[in-house]
């Protein structure tokens, strides 16, 4: 793979906006959004896999050094996760059909990897609107594991449906395509 600079310099830019938009969201508490993969997306959706796997790395790790958390780091696996679906979705053409079919998929596998993390981490609670919805689902009776993987499924269906909908209608807008 031949390194582009342009596509180098818009993936810094895009880990810069999955960082603003991931704390901006988290500080006002927003429920079931985090909006911190949308310039990953953005970026294996435009320029492929690795790119957009070295976005999602590259946010982790800015996370993990502006938040004064190191804990953000290991979810960089649920970033390449995201990155590898949006790519082979796409094929280079993230199109609103693409877009929900990604968000579904990633609804379903970015918990399969996130879920076990954060209960690692933090023992399944982060203090986020997530946090409701499994303990809800702790509360009916289901085990930590699999209230843990549930919540963060319907906390996805939001979060990656809503960020993937939002890059394809960029996508669409023809200033924005010119300058890719």
């Amino acid at each position: 793979m031949k390194l582009s600079v342009k596509a180098l310099v818009i993936c810094a830019m895009a880990v810069v906006i999955n960082v603003v938009l991931g704390e901006a969201v988290s500080a006002l508490k927003i429920p079931l959004l985090f909006l911190d993969t949308m310039g990953t997306i953005f970026i294996a959706a435009v320029y492929g896999m690795p790119y957009g796997i070295l976005t999602g790395i590259a946010t982790n790790l800015l996370m993990g050094a502006v938040g004064g958390s190191w804990a953000a780091v290991p979810f960089a696996l649920v970033s390449i996760a995201v990155a590898i679906v949006v790519a082979l979705v796409s094929r280079g053409n993230f199109t609103l059909p693409k877009a929900i079919i990604a968000g579904v998929l990633l609804s379903i596998v970015a918990p399969m990897i996130g879920a076990p993390i954060r209960i690692a981490l933090f023992g399944g609670l982060t203090g986020s609107g997530t946090d409701v919805i499994i303990l809800a689902l702790k509360q009916a009776g289901q085990e930590m594991i699999s209230a843990t993987y549930w919540g963060a499924v319907v906390s996805n269906i939001v979060d990656k449906m809503v960020s993937c909908i939002l890059v394809a209608i960029l996508l669409i807008n023809k200033q924005i395509k010119s300058m890719l």
